[in-house]
């Protein structure tokens, strides 16, 4: 069983950025893809990024293509989201997650999903 307890939300002006930690238990970490989606209010849960085991390859979603960067450490266990010129439209709840392989649609493949964290951008 993997735990994923993510960190770093907040509030932020738009044109600033966040970077998203999420730390993960358990002595598996590299075994698994590691994701962040987001959900915004009255909206369906978004893949925003993601990143496979020894990350090699990374994923990104059309709206935060270019402007974010997945990254992980292996031996600290956690993955990040660096965010920059964030939006309005980049306010939601962010969430972890983690799966066994890579897929799509992303969620799907996503066995294991942290609490969340609230970013918001404040125009």
């Amino acid at each position: 069983q993997v735990q994923l307890v993510e960190s770093g939300g907040g509030l932020v002006q738009a044109g600033g950025s966040l970077r998203l930690s999420c730390a993960a238990s358990g002595r598996t970490f590299s075994q698994y893809v590691m994701g962040w989606f987001r959900q915004a209010p009255g909206k369906e849960r978004e893949f925003v990024a993601a990143i496979t085991y020894s990350g090699g390859t990374k994923y990104y979603g059309d709206s935060v293509k270019g402007r974010s960067t997945i990254s992980r450490d292996n031996v600290k266990n956690t993955v990040f989201l660096q965010m920059n010129s964030l939006k309005p439209e980049d306010t939601a709840v962010y969430y972890c997650a983690a799966g066994r392989s890579t897929g799509s649609p992303w969620y799907k493949v996503m066995d294991h999903w942290g609490q969340g964290t609230q970013v918001t951008v404040s125009s």
